[in-house]
């Protein structure tokens, strides 16, 4: 894109920056907005996490998230890289994580805490982490990070060098409540 190219770009997206873009609702009555120009903020900084942890073009990232907005910020993250988002739902079993990590090759994984379900809070991240002791026990251990976003303000279990929070990796404030 040549420079003239890229000052037609901003101009056109100004005006866009402060409307909505992304409306979230979750569990139990949470709402969070964010405008063109929020999501577009905090998918460079995903993608600039994603850059410092080794991230390139083609590399594999896998994506261990309820419906939250951080899960489209880490598909505009990905798409900023030219890397693969590869989904791994958190409705997953442990031996289906098992399978899925593997197969996914990702050395960078992005889970949560927790996640509301039908008015309970649900594990999300210690079902990951079982899913990586059983692949390092079968396999050997591979080098992978975990950044975990905080949705439940629930105690995880953490393993230094290992996980990383997503909210102090990117610098903005954690969304959980």
């Amino acid at each position: 894109m040549t420079s003239e190219h890229a000052d037609d770009a901003r101009e056109v997206q100004e005006p866009e920056a402060s409307r909505i873009a992304l409306t979230w609702s979750g569990e139990p009555g949470r709402q969070e907005e964010l405008t063109h120009g929020m999501l577009l903020d905090q998918a460079e900084r995903a993608a600039a996490v994603l850059r410092r942890l080794g991230v390139r073009a083609g590399d594999r990232v896998a994506v261990h998230l309820p419906l939250v907005p951080e899960s489209v910020i880490a598909t505009l993250a990905c798409g900023r890289l030219d890397a693969i988002r590869a989904t791994l739902p958190v409705s997953l079993t442990v031996p289906e994580l098992v399978a899925r990590t593997r197969e996914s090759s990702a050395r960078v994984l992005i889970t949560a805490d927790a996640a509301f379900w039908d008015g309970a809070v649900r594990p999300v991240k210690p079902l990951l982490d079982h899913a990586l002791a059983r692949s390092a026990a079968a396999d050997g251990a591979m080098d992978r990070t975990v950044l975990v976003v905080n949705r439940c303000s629930r105690p995880v279990s953490w393993k230094p060098g290992r996980d990383i929070w997503w909210h102090e990796a990117l610098g903005v404030p954690s969304a959980a409540h």
